[in-house]
C-alpha cells in the first residue's frame, strides 16, 4: 500500500516553497506519494481574494507535472460546500499509518478551529512543518493544548522553507511585475494568459 501524504490549501497560486517542501517531506518520510489537494471552499479564506477554484487545480496540476511522486486530486472540486480536511481524509479511505497529512507551523496551532479536529488526526499522522522565521517548540504550553485534545503527537520534520508568499505573487501579476524564479514558469504562463489576479481575484 502506497504510503502517501495529503498536501491541501488554496495554491493561490502554487508556488517553489509549496514544491520544494513536498519533495523535502517526501523525501525525509519515504512517502510513495504526495497528493496535492486544492481546496474549492477554503472555510477560513475570504473567497474574495481567491482565483477560481478550476483555475487553481489547473495551476498546481502543471506544477506537479513530470515529478514521479507528485499528483493532483479534484477531490475536494467535486465535492459541494466548504472544503474541511476531515471529510478529504474521510474519502481518501487508507489506513493511518500509511497516510499523512502536511501542514505548516501555524496551522497546527489554529488546528482546534478546525471541524472534528481528534478525527482528522485519528485518520491521519500529523506532519507538521515549521515556517520559516517561526519558533515551534514541541514542548511549550501551545503545542501540548493542541496534542492533549487530539490525542496524538505530530511528526516534525524540518524542511526547506523559501520565502515566498502567494500575496506577493498576487501582488506582482496585479502589476504585470515578473513572476520568474519564484514558481514553474508553466504557472506564470497560465496566470498572465488567464489574466489572473488582475481584478475581483487580489
Amino acid at each position: 500500500m502506497a504510503r502517501t501524504a495529503v498536501f491541501g490549501g488554496s495554491f493561490n497560486p502554487i508556488h517553489y516553497g509549496h514544491l520544494l517542501l513536498a519533495d523535502e517531506v517526501a523525501e525525509a518520510l519515504s512517502l510513495d506519494r504526495v497528493l496535492f489537494v486544492p481546496a474549492a471552499a477554503p472555510p477560513h479564506k475570504p473567497a474574495a481574494q481567491l482565483a477560481p477554484a478550476p483555475d487553481r487545480y489547473a495551476m498546481v496540476e502543471l506544477a506537479v507535472a513530470g515529478h514521479p511522486k507528485f499528483v493532483v486530486s479534484d477531490i475536494e472540486l467535486r465535492r459541494s460546500g466548504p472544503s474541511y480536511t476531515v471529510d478529504t481524509l474521510e474519502a481518501i479511505r487508507l489506513p493511518r499509518p500509511e497516510l499523512f497529512l502536511i501542514m505548516g507551523s501555524e496551522t497546527f496551532l489554529d488546528l482546534l478551529a478546525w471541524r472534528a479536529p481528534q478525527r482528522v488526526a485519528s485518520l491521519a499522522q500529523l506532519v507538521v512543518v515549521p515556517r520559516l522565521g517561526s519558533v515551534f517548540d514541541p514542548e511549550g504550553a501551545a503545542v501540548r493544548k493542541v496534542v492533549h485534545d487530539i490525542g496524538q503527537e505530530p511528526l516534525v520534520v524540518h524542511a526547506t522553507s523559501l520565502p515566498i508568499s502567494a500575496s506577493d505573487l498576487r501582488r506582482r501579476a496585479r502589476e504585470a511585475r515578473s513572476l520568474a524564479y519564484r514558481l514553474p514558469p508553466a504557472v506564470g504562463d497560465y496566470i498572465r494568459a488567464r489574466r489572473l489576479y488582475r481584478g475581483e481575484w487580489s
